[in-house]
C-alpha cells in the first residue's frame, strides 16, 4: 500500500474514532500490516548534522508522516569492516569520526538507545554469511548527523550494519535482500553515503555555488538517477562498466555501497522518489532516494 494513501486513511479513521494524540495514532499505525519505506540518504558534510539546510529539512520531512518505527537500522559509508557486523550494545556511543570542523560539531551527542534484541534478530535473518555482534563501534557521523534531524528526541533505538569492504557490490545487494522482512516488522532502514563522492576533486571555492557540478559528475548523477528509476539494478551493481564518469564519481565504493543496500531492500513495483537532487562542490552529490 502506498504510504500517502495509508496514512490518509488512518488519519480519517483516527478522527472518526476520537483518537486525539499523535502517540495513539503512531501506535495504531505501527500495529497494522505496514511496510516501511527504505531510504538512501546522501549525507554530505558532517556540518549537515547541526545546520538547518534544505537537505536536513528534507531528511526530517521524509519521516514526519511515518508511524514511529520500532528501530532504525543504518548502513553507513563510515563503518567498513572485514566481515559483516551489527552493533549490539545497549547504549551506542556518538562517534566523531572526522577532523577540521568546529567544536560545536564535536560537542554533539546523540544518545539514542541501541537494541541487542534487534541486533540478534538482524543477525538471524542473514544465512549467506556469518554476522558478528559488535559491542565497540556505536553511531558514526553517517548515521547520527542524519537520524538526529529525523528523530531529535533520540527515543528510537538505532543500530548499524557494517559494510564488508572486501566484497563486491553484488554481495551487498544479495545480503540486503535477506533483510527485507524487517520492513514489515517496524524497522526503518537507511543507507547513508553519497553516489557521487570524489573528495580529491572538490572545488572548495565553489562549495557555496548552488548545484555546481563538473560535467562528469552531472553525467554520473543523471545516469544513476535514471537507472534507479528504471529499476536497472544490474547496471548499478556493475557500475564499473558504465564508463569513465562512474570511475570518477566512485573512486572508492564506500559511499556508493549503502545505495546498493537500499536497491536490494526495495521491491520492483513500489514507488520511487528522488529528493535533495543536487550537486555540491563539483564532485559530490546529495541525491537521495525513497523506495516505497
Amino acid at each position: 500500500m502506498k504510504r500517502q494513501s495509508f496514512v490518509k486513511g488512518m488519519l480519517g479513521f483516527a478522527a472518526l474514532g476520537g483518537l486525539t494524540s499523535a502517540v495513539s495514532l503512531g501506535k495504531l499505525l505501527s500495529e497494522e500490516d505496514y511496510t516501511y519505506p527504505v531510504l538512501f540518504i546522501g549525507h554530505g558534510s558532517p556540518m549537515n548534522g547541526i545546520e538547518d539546510t534544505s537537505f536536513s529539512r528534507q531528511w526530517k520531512a521524509e519521516v514526519e508522516h511515518l508511524p514511529a518505527p520500532k528501530l532504525v537500522l543504518v548502513i553507513s559509508a563510515h563503518w567498513l569492516t572485514n566481515g559483516t557486523y551489527v552493533t549490539a550494545m545497549e547504549h551506542p556511543q556518538t562517534i566523531h569520526d572526522f577532523g577540521g570542523f568546529p567544536d560545536e560539531l564535536f560537542a554533539v551527542q546523540y544518545p539514542a538507545p541501541g537494541s541487542p534484541e534487534w541486533a540478534q534478530k538482524t543477525k538471524d535473518l542473514v544465512t549467506s554469511t556469518q554476522v558478528g555482534l559488535d559491542h565497540e563501534w556505536g553511531l558514526d557521523h553517517g548515521t547520527w548527523t542524519v537520524v538526529r534531524h529525523m528523530y531529535p528526541n533520540a527515543d528510537i533505538p538505532v543500530i548499524q550494519l557494517s559494510i564488508d569492504y572486501g566484497k563486491p557490490a553484488a554481495y551487498h545487494y544479495a545480503l540486503a535482500q535477506e533483510l527485507k522482512s524487517l520492513r514489515k516488522k517496524g524497522v526503518l532502514i537507511i543507507g547513508s553515503g553519497n553516489m557521487v563522492h570524489n573528495l580529491r576533486m572538490v572545488a572548495w571555492n565553489k562549495l557555496n555555488t548552488p548545484n555546481y557540478g563538473y560535467d562528469w559528475a552531472i553525467e554520473a548523477n543523471e545516469t544513476f538517477n535514471k537507472l534507479i528509476q528504471d529499476r536497472n539494478h544490474q547496471a548499478l551493481i556493475d557500475y564499473q562498466k558504465l564508463g569513465q564518469f562512474a570511475n570518477l564519481a566512485i573512486p572508492t565504493p564506500d559511499h556508493y555501497f549503502p545505495m546498493i543496500y537500499t536497491l536490494g531492500l526495495s521491491d520492483q513495483k513500489e514507488d520511487i522518489a528522488l529528493f535533495n537532487n543536487e550537486l555540491v562542490g563539483g564532485s559530490l552529490n546529495m541525491t537521495s532516494v525513497r523506495f516505497g
